[in-house]
């Protein structure tokens, strides 16, 4: 089998609309879950900076402005990008990131899924979740830049 065939067969198997069903609100309900997880892995974060700004006499003090960042991305980037493909929220909603072309997904492609959600928000806010009710799959903008779907685990 070409990899041309390969990849319309990987493309095929995705065309299943039980993949998707119910998935608008499964990702909503494990976006909040992981945020409220991230704000609170920010609480010993922000206790181990304060303790940093003390013994480089305060420049570690400046790390506080980018508390969040520095939480959010590797957490988003070990549990996506690991081999569950999914987040601690999407796994306690029963969904999975997966690729259309079927490679897996790896640390930095994971922080660019997550970065490209961010910059989308910031510039299209009211335009992202409207996305997931017209493109094919129930995708994200970021999702079909990047060739992603996001789909239930319970149906494979």
């Amino acid at each position: 089998m070409s990899q041309a065939d390969a990849n319309f067969a990987m493309t095929d198997m995705y065309d299943n609309p039980a993949l998707y069903d119910g998935v608008r609100t499964r990702r909503v309900l494990a976006f909040l879950i992981d945020y409220t997880f991230i704000i609170l892995l920010c609480i010993p974060a922000a206790i181990v900076v304060f303790f940093f700004g003390l013994l480089t006499l305060g420049l570690g003090f400046f790390l506080y402005g980018i508390l969040f960042i520095l939480v959010a991305v590797p957490y988003v980037g070990f549990s996506l990008g690991g081999a569950g493909q999914a987040t601690p929220g999407m796994r306690m909603s029963g969904i999975r990131l997966e690729r259309l072309d079927g490679r897996g997904i790896d640390f930095v492609f994971a922080i660019l899924h997550s970065v490209l959600f961010w910059a989308a928000n910031a510039i299209l806010t009211p335009l992202i979740p409207l996305a997931t009710l017209f493109l094919d799959r129930k995708q994200t903008v970021h999702d079909r830049l990047l060739g992603t779907v996001v789909v239930r685990t319970d149906i494979f």
